[in-house]
This record gives structure tokens, C-alpha cells and sequence, in this order.
């Protein structure tokens, strides 16, 4: 992550960092990461990550309480949260890795971790090509269910060429809903609108 702040921008993730980054907090080596209060004298002490580290920790411990905390609503029909599809095969293995809705690679060992804290999406496919998820006529807008499964299988965009990842996409039946479209798994897919 590269970024350039602007003055407004800084002031305010400086005090953020300051607190989360601190010696001693969002330490992934304590049993218990201090995320909140002060951190001990003896997590102060046994902390030899360097600032890059503490700050990387920092930005992973803010994203897991806003992720959590539920006040970003929904985008595209979802919960704003992690998405990460895989095989079974390779998660019984824990070996390859997992694609996050937004198309990055996340290594089985990460997504192991993570999958410890329970407001993730974790879709897992054993080596089969079942079709579920079947709504007809009955609803017009895709389920959770349905646009987690599109996560897995188109992974974003659907557009020849386009490569907007799945957080950047919506969900489209492929016969138009005022054209008799149906609202089932097969007949839906992610597109960006662009």
C-alpha cells in the first residue's frame, strides 16, 4: 500500500497509528493482542517488531474491528466483509491459496488464520459442478447466498477482457429481468456496468 496524504488526511490517521502502532499493541505474537487500552510493560518489553511491522499490524487490527463492527452496511447486496473462495482439497491440504473478493491471493496459511474469526465468508468447493440456488420469478434481486456463489464462480466482472474484481461488481441476470430473465444461479452473473 502506497498512498499520498493530504494534510486533512494525515492528522488524521496519525493519532490512529499512533495508538494502534504502538509498542506493545496489535502484537500478532501475544497470545491476547492488546487492541484496546495500554499495552503492558512486559508487552512493551517483549515487542521487537520494527515501525513498519507495527504500523502493518496497526492497519490489519483497525480493518478487523471496522469489519466487524457492522456499521459499514452492505455493498452490492453483501455484507461489507472478507469473501475468500478455495477447493477443499487444497484447504484440507493447507496448501495454494484462496482469492478474496477482490481478486487478490491470499495464502492458505493467512486464510486459515483468518478463518478463526467468524464474520468472513468462506465459500469452499469440493471438485463438483452442482448447480444450486434457484429463485425463478419468485425475487428479482440475486440472494446472499446467490452472490456469494458468484464471488466463487466469476470472481468480478464476467465482460470479456474486463478485470473489476467481485467487490467492484453487481449482480446482472444474462436474459434482462423485463424479459421474462429468471433469478436463478445460472442465469445471473457479475458485471460492472462499464
Amino acid at each position: 500500500l502506497t498512498a499520498l496524504l493530504d494534510p486533512e488526511a494525515r492528522a488524521i490517521v496519525e493519532p490512529i497509528l499512533a495508538k494502534y502502532g504502538a509498542p506493545g499493541m496489535c502484537n500478532p505474537a501475544d497470545c491476547d493482542p492488546r487492541t484496546s487500552g495500554t499495552p503492558s510493560q512486559e508487552q512493551i518489553d517483549a515487542d521487537d517488531r520494527t515501525v513498519g511491522q507495527r504500523t502493518h499490524d496497526a492497519l490489519i487490527a483497525i480493518g478487523r474491528s471496522v469489519l466487524s463492527s457492522g456499521e459499514l452496511g452492505q455493498h452490492n447486496g453483501l455484507p461489507v466483509t472478507v469473501i475468500v473462495t478455495t477447493t477443499l482439497q487444497d484447504l484440507e491440504a493447507a496448501r495454494g491459496s484462496g482469492v478474496t473478493g477482490g481478486g487478490s491471493l491470499l495464502p492458505m496459511a493467512d486464510l486459515i488464520r483468518m478463518a478463526s474469526h467468524a464474520h468472513h465468508y468462506l465459500a469452499v468447493f469440493d471438485k463438483h459442478t452442482n448447480e444450486a440456488l434457484y429463485l425463478g420469478r419468485t425475487k428479482r434481486l440475486a440472494s446472499v447466498g446467490q452472490r456469494i456463489m458468484l464471488h466463487a464462480r466469476d470472481r468480478g466482472c464476467t465482460k470479456p477482457g474486463c478485470t473489476v474484481p467481485g467487490y467492484g461488481a453487481q449482480v446482472h441476470h444474462t436474459n434482462g429481468w423485463a424479459k421474462n430473465g429468471q433469478t436463478n444461479i445460472d442465469e445471473v452473473v457479475f458485471a460492472c456496468g462499464g
